[in-house]
């Protein structure tokens, strides 16, 4: 199926103070719509496009990089734009996640302590996650475009640490972006809706 760039589900300002206009103008417009068009093109090129993106994102893992790369990219960014929302964020988790994080990972002060640090941690470009494999809700960190999907798990919430997601808010300081971002910006109600479906 062919790669589209969706609508942010939000006015560009929505985000404001802690993610901006132009580093939504930036990303949105300008990084996710060329992971769409090279992905298009790559997977027309490899025969792939008629499959899901999922399948894509899984078939060329290892096989074909920029494929890999930006199918994975467009496949995290759909996810990504609906993982934001205007006042998001905090220790108000819809039930059965909050009781998921407190048996599978020791509670949210202990998840925000070691998702900001996956985050953190990931040198160069990536991602910081949260999945569920086995079950279970586990932390982990890809480089580039990769995800968990394929390492057995469905990522249920996932930030992104590429410098063009926090430069130009943040500059050098990723710590800080990934602390707004869990502090004020995740959208929990979405992240249950996909820890539903993964179980």
């Amino acid at each position: 199926m062919a790669f589209e760039l969706p609508a942010l589900p939000y006015d560009y300002d929505a985000l404001a103070p802690f993610m901006s206009r132009e580093t939504l103008e930036y990303h949105h417009d300008k990084h996710h719509k060329a992971y769409v068009d090279n992905g298009n093109k790559l997977a027309a090129e490899a025969g792939l496009e008629n499959l899901s993106l999922e399948e894509i994102v899984k078939q060329s893992y290892g096989k074909n990089a920029g494929l890999f790369n930006n199918a994975g990219q467009h496949y995290n960014h759909l996810h990504f734009w609906h993982w934001l929302k205007k006042g998001g964020g905090g220790k108000k988790l819809p039930g059965a996640l909050e009781k998921a994080v407190e048996s599978d990972l020791g509670g949210y002060d202990k998840f925000r302590t070691d998702f900001i640090a996956a985050g953190t941690t990931q040198f160069g470009s990536g991602w910081a996650w949260l999945s569920v494999k086995d079950g279970k809700l586990e932390i982990s960190k890809t480089p580039n475009g990769e995800n968990p999907l394929v390492h057995g798990a469905t990522p249920i919430l996932g930030v992104d640490v590429w410098e063009h997601s926090y430069y130009i808010d943040y500059r050098n300081a990723r710590p800080k972006y990934l602390e707004a971002f869990v502090d004020n910006l995740i959208n929990w109600d979405y992240v249950l809706e996909l820890y539903e479906k993964a179980k």
